[in-house]
């Protein structure tokens, strides 16, 4: 009588609270066998989800699922979900919350001007200093700005040099480094984080060819950074993709890079690509510098690091965008540099007194936040933050109960609407196409070597969210992309509500 008259999320419930072991064995089969014999539906979603894992990867344990029904009728699904897993860049998810909640949604980061000299008509008697504050998003056009007031308020001439303060941030031992497997250690989304981070550490390269031949140029144009174009202008055709175009970066020995650049551009045509190749601080200052006298300003000195005197008083500062927009850049678009930043952030605003590293700092806030929450951290590596990470872990129900947090905080609205749309925008805009899931879901994609993962909210056919946790490890993972997708669009078509009882593996 008993199983007769217990709701199927009663069910989901009391199997929750008996305990892995024996949902697994009899007590979960009687169950689902008189709840079929009421008429219950026989499809299976925990099934269905092990059947594309079989199908796709030839291997039950190489996906884990949570899917957890927020706002309507539905029974929580695991599978596989206690397994501890390489995450990706879902890993971005928990960052970006736990700042919200642990700086607050209105936190901004200052860069401040210096001086110890002293203004006489329209020259600065002294050395200008730079206090970075760990800006995840400092830009050319925010420093341009800045740079302008100082030109407007009468300064010409600087008679000193530029000095680079980056103490907002406690690194004696330096970041550990991803080892990535792809032969460039030059692509954007290997630059590390830094004190003094300031463009992303980026140039970007462009090569356009017309009548004329070809010409090249790179943004921002840097004293250290010089193009040797070999491009080839030919007759009008396709534009070549960026595989057909080859940029090789050539070092000196006094640090300074030429970019090689060959293949074939037809008329009309642009290529075009980012590369990182100075050291943070060099290309930071070198930014400043050259922004100083395309401004029409005169510098006698040159950029160095060091640190601000305690005598010195403020000219001017520039102050970032609040975290909400910071966050929709780190998800949208995956941002591993300003995810790590985000990381240090949270440790230098942290510390204990005996703290000597703000990344340390910054991954014992976090854990400590999540065990305030009563999620259980057991097994979990946070490493740098991003994901970008051979060592990162976390199981698909630890990330399904932090979402399922999320959407009860008050800064749950603003952590969803930083995420990728489905089949519009950000890294999600060309999956789950023409299916009818257009904007219905807001996910995190995580890509890695031999991983993929995807975390957020999704709206299924009821008009119910689910907070859903997906991640593949399997060697190789080419396909798993398209099993996550697969898994996705059958919660949203045929989720599994007070029609099917889930019997999915919870180990």
């Amino acid at each position: 009588m008993l199983l007769r008259t217990l709701t199927t999320t009663g069910l989901s419930i009391l199997a929750r609270s008996l305990g892995a072991g024996i949902i697994a064995t009899s007590l979960l089969a009687g169950m689902a066998t008189a709840a079929l014999a009421e008429g219950m539906d026989k499809r299976i979603w925990g099934s269905e989800v092990r059947g594309f894992a079989e199908e796709s990867l030839k291997d039950l344990n190489g996906l884990s699922v949570a899917a957890i029904p927020m706002d309507g009728p539905g029974i929580e699904q695991y599978v596989n979900a206690d397994a501890v897993m390489s995450p990706g860049s879902i890993m971005k998810v928990l960052t970006t919350y736990a700042a919200l909640e642990i700086l607050g949604p209105n936190y901004r980061w200052t860069t401040s001007f210096l001086t110890d000299g002293t203004f006489e008509r329209d020259t600065l008697k002294g050395n200008l200093y730079v206090r970075f504050g760990g800006d995840p998003k400092l830009t050319i056009e925010r420093l341009w700005t800045v740079i302008h007031e100082l030109r407007s308020l009468g300064v010409n001439t600087i008679e000193g040099d530029i000095v680079l303060d980056g103490q907002v941030f406690l690194l004696p031992d330096g970041l550990p480094r991803f080892n990535d497997n792809g032969n460039n250690p030059h692509r954007p989304f290997l630059v590390e984080p830094s004190p003094v981070l300031l463009n992303m550490n980026l140039v970007h390269f462009q090569v356009r060819a017309d009548e004329r031949g070809t010409r090249a140029w790179s943004t921002p144009a840097l004293p250290s950074v010089t193009i040797d174009n070999r491009i080839t202008s030919v007759a009008s055709g396709s534009c070549p993709g960026r595989r057909q175009i080859d940029w090789t970066p050539v070092f000196d020995q006094a640090g300074k890079v030429t970019v090689r650049v060959e293949g074939e551009l037809p008329e009309g045509c642009r290529t075009t690509t980012y590369l990182s190749l100075l050291p943070h601080d060099r290309y930071s200052g070198e930014i400043l510098m050259s922004l100083w006298r395309e401004l029409g300003g005169t510098i006698t000195g040159t950029w160095r690091s060091g640190t601000i005197p305690s005598d010195s008083r403020l000219v001017t500062s520039t102050t970032s965008p609040d975290l909400v927009t910071m966050i929709r850049d780190i998800n949208k678009w995956s941002s591993n540099v300003m995810a790590r930043q985000l990381l240090l952030t949270i440790g230098a605003n942290n510390r204990h007194q005996a703290d000597k590293d703000d990344r340390v700092s910054g991954i014992r806030a976090i854990y400590d936040w999540l065990e305030g929450k009563g999620i259980d951290t057991r097994g979990m590596v946070i490493d740098n933050g991003s994901g970008l990470s051979r060592h990162a872990r976390m199981s698909a129900r630890q990330m399904s109960a932090i979402l399922a947090q999320a959407w009860s905080s008050p800064y749950g609205p603003d952590l969803m609407t930083s995420m990728p749309l489905t089949a519009m925008d950000g890294t999600m805009a060309r999956r789950l196409r023409n299916l009818g899931m257009e904007g219905m879901g807001r996910i995190k994609t995580g890509l890695l070597q031999d991983v993929r993962s995807v975390a957020g909210f999704t709206r299924d056919d009821n008009n119910t969210t689910w907070a859903v946790v997906g991640i593949v490890n399997h060697s190789p993972a080419w396909n798993g992309q398209a099993l996550l997708d697969k898994v996705l669009y059958s919660l949203h078509r045929n989720p599994p509500t007070g029609t099917a009882l889930s019997q999915a593996d919870t180990r």
